[in-house]
C-alpha cells in the first residue's frame, strides 16, 4: 500500500468513526444501558450470591468477579458490533458505501476503532464500580495497565468475529442467534465460579475458553484471587496473547473476503 493510499484509508476510517461516534451520541439512553448492564450484574452475583460463593485460596468474591466482568463486557461487545454491521447491510448502507469512492477497508476499519472506544468507556464504568465495591488493583500501575490492554486484545480480536457474523447474517434481528453463541461463551468459563468447581469434562472446557485465559491473566496481573492449576491456567498470560491472536488470524480474513463477495 503506498503512502497515498495509507493516508486516504486512515482518513475514511476516521469519518466512518465519526459517524458510529455521532450515531451513539443520540441514542445516549441506549448506549448508557448498554454500559449499566455489566454493572447490575457484577451488584446481583456479588451481593445477592457472594456469600455462598467460595473463592479459591480465600479473599472477596466481588474482587474475584471484577475481572471476570471486565472480560465479559468485551465479549458482550460482540453483540454490538453484530447489530451495527448487520443492520447496516440490511439498510443498503455497506452497498452504498462499497459504490463509494473511498477506501474498501474504511468501513470495517471505522467500526473497529468506533467499537474500540465505546470498549475503552465500558471498562471505565466497570473499573469504577469494581473499586466502589471492594476491588483494587494490588501489583501496580504497570501490571494494571498490561491486564487492561489483554482485555482491550480480546475485544479487538472478537470484534472481527461480529463484523463477520454480521456480514453474513440475514439482518440485525438475527441477533438472537448469536447470543445463543456468545452467552455460553461467557459464563461457561472462569468469570464468574472457579472451574475446579465444576464437572470434569465441563471444567477442562471452561480452563480451555479463550476468555477464561484472559480473566486468570488479569487476575494475576491485578493481584486479584485467582482460580485454576491447569496447564492453561499456569499459563494464562500465554494463552491470553496466543487466542485473540488466533481470532483473529481466522476472522480478519473471512471479514475482508465477505465484504468484497458482497453483491457479487
Amino acid at each position: 500500500m503506498s503512502v497515498q493510499a495509507l493516508r486516504w484509508a486512515v482518513a475514511d476510517g476516521r469519518t466512518l468513526t465519526g459517524r458510529a461516534l455521532a450515531h451513539w451520541a443520540r441514542q445516549p439512553g441506549q448506549i448508557a444501558m448498554g454500559l449499566l448492564f455489566p454493572v447490575m450484574v457484577v451488584l446481583m452475583m456479588g451481593y445477592l450470591f457472594g456469600g455462598q460463593m467460595d473463592v479459591p485460596g480465600g479473599g472477596s468474591y466481588r474482587a474475584f468477579i471484577v475481572p471476570g466482568m471486565f472480560a465479559l463486557t468485551m465479549v458482550f461487545g460482540v453483540e454490538e458490533t453484530f447489530v451495527r454491521v448487520a443492520g447496516d447491510a440490511a439498510r443498503g448502507v455497506t452497498d452504498r458505501f462499497r459504490a463509494m469512492p473511498m477506501s474498501p477497508s474504511a468501513v470495517v476499519a471505522g467500526r473497529a476503532a468506533a467499537d474500540m472506544i465505546h470498549s475503552v468507556a465500558g471498562l471505565a464504568v466497570m473499573a469504577v464500580c469494581g473499586v466502589l465495591i471492594g476491588w483494587r488493583v494490588e501489583d501496580g500501575a504497570a501490571k494494571a495497565l498490561a491486564g487492561f490492554g489483554l482485555l482491550l486484545l480480546l475485544r479487538f480480536s472478537l470484534i472481527w468475529l461480529g463484523v463477520f457474523l454480521g456480514l453474513v447474517a440475514k439482518g440485525p434481528e438475527s441477533v438472537a442467534a448469536v447470543q445463543v453463541l456468545v452467552w455460553p461463551i461467557g459464563f461457561l468459563s472462569s468469570a464468574l465460579v472457579a472451574p475446579d468447581t465444576m464437572p470434569g469434562w465441563l471444567g477442562a472446557i471452561a480452563e480451555w475458553n479463550p476468555m477464561s485465559a484472559t480473566v486468570t491473566a488479569c487476575r494475576e496481573l491485578f493481584g486479584s484471587p485467582v482460580a485454576g492449576d491447569s496447564w492453561a491456567a499456569r499459563h494464562s498470560l500465554l494463552m491470553a496473547l496466543v487466542w485473540p491472536l488466533v481470532i483473529a488470524a481466522v476472522f480478519v480474513p473471512l471479514s475482508v473476503r465477505r465484504y468484497r463477495a458482497m453483491g457479487r
